[in-house]
């Protein structure tokens, strides 16, 4: 029995079909059929599913061999907070009464996520991450410092040109992001430069400020980031090269020697 149930839930190719076909359940449910009786017994199968899944890995591997893996602790979590979905069964008054339950519910559509870990390298795909974060998080805390920065000196230059998008230093702050991820850069110069209409020369420089701003921002800040990221993503790649450039100058200098002789 133990060996059955050992194929049945170890077996990634089903674990995957499971985990697709109750994204498909959620998809009905959310799209209008959640009180449906048929749609919410499968999603309710979907779940006792993972759970004894969860059961037969922890016999398996044992609970601190489950829950010392990645993604284990990731699926551990999500069947956690999909337990909620189980007690409406019993206790069907208990969820419009916890609205926590109803929150840690809504919560089962992370289940998706799952299907992740079953794509190709995607675990190398994921330190990769890890690598560019490590080597960028300086850049990146700086470009923040800066926006938090000229976002607070907005504030105080245009509070009252503009209160929409900076009336507060917070709505500052996400509207200079706002510019410096060239979205709608244009239209708060604009709104600016209207209230300042009666001045000559004042909406002329407000336009130039905010030009400097998106291409020091948007621009070359935001490049200078990416560049930054996709390279460390990319090391690994040109680790592997170097690598191989390496053993091929070895081989070649090895001919010569022989040559030589």
């Amino acid at each position: 029995m133990h060996n059955q149930l050992k194929k049945i839930f170890l077996n990634d190719n089903l674990v995957m079909a499971v985990i697709l076909f109750n994204a498909a359940i959620i998809y009905l449910q959310v799209s209008g059929f959640e009180h449906n009786l048929t749609v919410g017994l499968l999603d309710t199968a979907c779940t006792i599913f993972f759970l004894l899944e969860m059961i037969v890995k922890h016999k398996e591997y044992g609970v601190e061999g489950y829950w010392s893996n990645g993604w284990n602790r990731l699926d551990g979590t999500l069947v956690i907070l999909s337990i909620p979905s189980l007690l409406d069964i019993f206790i069907p008054t208990l969820g419009s009464h916890l609205s926590i339950l109803l929150v840690l519910r809504t919560l089962r559509v992370l289940r998706f996520i799952r299907v992740m870990h079953f794509f190709p390298n995607f675990t190398k795909v994921i330190h990769g991450f890890r690598r560019a974060m490590r080597q960028s998080y300086g850049v990146m805390l700086s470009f923040f410092v800066i926006i938090v920065v000229f976002g607070l000196l907005n504030c105080s230059l245009f509070r009252d040109a503009d209160p929409e998008h900076f009336g507060t230093p917070l709505r500052s702050i996400y509207s200079v992001f706002q510019i410096c991820t060239i979205e709608g850069w244009y239209e708060i110069p604009d709104n600016i430069s209207a209230y300042y209409d009666s001045f000559e020369l004042v909406p002329h420089f407000v336009r130039v400020y905010f030009i400097i701003l998106l291409i020091m921002g948007g621009i070359i800040g935001m490049s200078f980031i990416n560049s930054i990221f996709v390279d460390a993503m990319a090391s690994d790649n040109n680790q592997n090269v170097d690598d191989q450039l390496e053993a091929i100058k070895k081989q070649l200098d090895d001919i010569q020697k022989s040559l030589k002789k």
